[in-house]
């Protein structure tokens, strides 16, 4: 492929488009959890480069774009808090303190077992933020040294884990209230676990959005703490 038409904002940002609407295509077709459009499109854009011989710095020319908007993304997540804002009141408390309890009880693991498999501190400042939205994320391993690509794998797997198991493990720890299996969803496996939630009922996925929202502020905070 010629350099440059790879080189140009339009060759990045096409495949992008591309490789999501058919990742999105394929989950719903498949209605498989795993075939996450997040997982799947990146996985096809892997592909598509290695195959096409295209540099990283080429896609990036135009994947910059969509990194750029992450910000505002991330500024949108403080509306789903005011819409559910009712809710969050009638449950301040026990929402903050498992929020904060999952948010600790993710980075402690996750550093623990980098210090035990003896990793980078570059590895171990991208696996921080892992059960954070992918916006979120990025940040926070970004200013931490940490290497994006990497978060952003491990936030996608991380979701969809927590979107799998967690509905098993209320089962099995019999968590019956409502409101403490959505916060506990949210906390652990961000919006991809949000979306199964929503599925086991709203109030599940109510309280699993605000507490998305809520571990990353908190994440955030914590970051600064242990990195």
């Amino acid at each position: 492929m010629p350099d440059a038409f790879t080189r140009t904002p339009f060759f990045g940002l096409t495949l992008i488009f591309i490789c999501w609407v058919m990742a999105v295509k394929f989950q719903k077709k498949t209605g498989w959890l795993l075939c996450n459009p997040v997982l799947t499109s990146s996985l096809l854009i892997v592909v598509i480069l290695t195959v096409l011989g295209v540099p990283l710095k080429h896609f990036n020319v135009g994947g910059s774009v969509i990194t750029m908007l992450l910000g505002p993304a991330t500024a949108v997540l403080a509306l789903n808090i005011y819409q559910q804002r009712k809710v969050l009141q009638e449950n301040f408390l026990p929402v903050l303190l498992g929020c904060i309890a999952g948010s600790l009880v993710s980075i402690v693991a996750a550093l623990t077992l980098c210090h035990l498999f003896g990793t980078s501190s570059v590895f171990s400042a991208s696996m921080l933020p892992k059960s954070v939205t992918t916006a979120i994320a990025l940040g926070i391993s970004e200013n931490g040294g940490g290497i994006p690509g990497i978060t952003a794998g491990a936030v996608v797997i991380t979701g969809i884990e927590g979107a799998v198991i967690a509905p098993y493990l209320a089962r099995l720890f019999h968590i019956k209230d409502p409101v403490a299996e959505g916060v506990a969803i949210g906390s652990c496996s961000h919006a991809v676990g949000t979306s199964k939630a929503l599925e086991i009922g709203k109030i599940q996925g109510a309280m699993s959005s605000i507490s998305l929202c809520v571990c990353g502020i908190i994440t955030t905070g914590l970051a600064l703490i242990f990195m």
